[in-house]
């Protein structure tokens, strides 16, 4: 066997952790994350996960670069519209009702990518059609 070349990442008892490796490692058990295969593919509707981030609860699961804190907002009086992709002609998912809470995972080019309550449907939403939710 081979001395691994970084530290495996573990949550919990560190002294699980292997340093030997055979570069065939299986998926592992209980919370310590291995790159044994392909991620599984989550549905972007169903799932807070892209390519590039994830909603920190999928930390452990999912692997991408970053995982992001939800940043609580509601939709706006006139209510809003869940899109597939962030832009104007992207497919509507649903329309979302004035004061629905989105939980907003990231922003950029005038959208919002988030989620829709903890659970509910993932995509874009207009960001001028959302306010912080302070409360």
């Amino acid at each position: 066997m081979a001395r691994i070349s970084a530290p495996l990442f573990a949550f919990g008892d560190p002294g699980r952790v292997n340093p030997l490796d055979d570069y065939l490692r299986k998926a592992a058990s209980g919370r310590e994350l291995s790159l044994a295969g392909p991620s599984p593919r989550a549905d972007s509707v169903a799932l807070p996960v892209r390519g590039d981030l994830a909603h920190i609860r999928l930390a452990g699961i999912h692997f991408v670069p970053h995982y992001a804190v939800p940043m609580p907002h509601r939709v706006r009086a006139g209510g809003a519209e869940l899109r597939k992709a962030g832009s104007s002609d992207g497919e509507v998912l649903v329309s979302l009702t004035p004061g629905v809470q989105f939980d907003v995972l990231d922003m950029a080019g005038g959208w919002a990518w988030g989620e829709t309550g903890e659970g509910g449907p993932v995509g874009y939403v207009a960001l001028d059609q959302l306010e912080r939710d302070d409360a």
